[in-house]
């Protein structure tokens, strides 16, 4: 299974605004900065977490990005179903009724073998995304990581960070 290139980054920002202090914020320009992406790119892929309420966007000059709820409480399968969407990676075309050797309808009662195993497959994997936490990612990276990494990743959300004063959340995707 090959998932897009937005759930890396979107799995990275989420875990970098797990850093961020209280109520403050971060800009999208300066996570797409952070992990060298394309500050137009990365916005997609924001607006999609804060759609989904994984993350918050603050408008105004001082606004940016935050998580919407404790990183304990986020799961990478909602990132990854937030990026990708909740189809099924695999879905069956029924192609086995195509072509020179179909025969008729009723003779396929029974569902398509391969879809059974991929459906099978697929839930596997997102039961195993399911059980692991933000915060998880967060903690193993703060205790394995390689110390400089460690300081230099805290480092920069402390250079851009913003400090918010306590408001509503927007919610509204493109705004920060």
């Amino acid at each position: 299974m090959k998932l897009g290139d937005g759930v890396e980054a979107a799995i990275h920002c989420a875990a970098t605004l797990a850093s961020v202090d209280g109520n403050s914020t971060m800009p999208g320009a300066a996570l797409a900065e952070c992990f060298g992406l394309s500050p137009s790119y990365l916005l997609k892929h924001l607006n999609q977490l804060t759609a989904a309420r994984i993350l918050d966007s603050v408008p105004g000059p001082a606004g940016g990005y935050r998580l919407a709820r404790a990183a304990e409480q986020i799961t990478l399968l909602d990132i990854v179903l937030a990026v990708e969407g909740r189809e099924p990676a695999f879905r069956c075309g029924e192609i086995r009724q195509r072509g020179p050797v179909k025969i008729d309808a009723s003779a396929y009662v029974k569902p398509c073998g391969i879809n059974v195993a991929m459906l099978k497959a697929e839930r596997a994997y997102r039961a195993a995304l399911a059980e692991v936490k933000l915060s998880d990612i967060v903690a193993d990276f703060m205790n394995d990581a390689d110390p400089r990494t460690v300081a230099a990743s805290c480092a920069f959300v402390e250079r851009h960070q913003r400090s918010q004063r306590v408001q509503p959340s927007s919610n509204q995707p493109g705004k920060a």
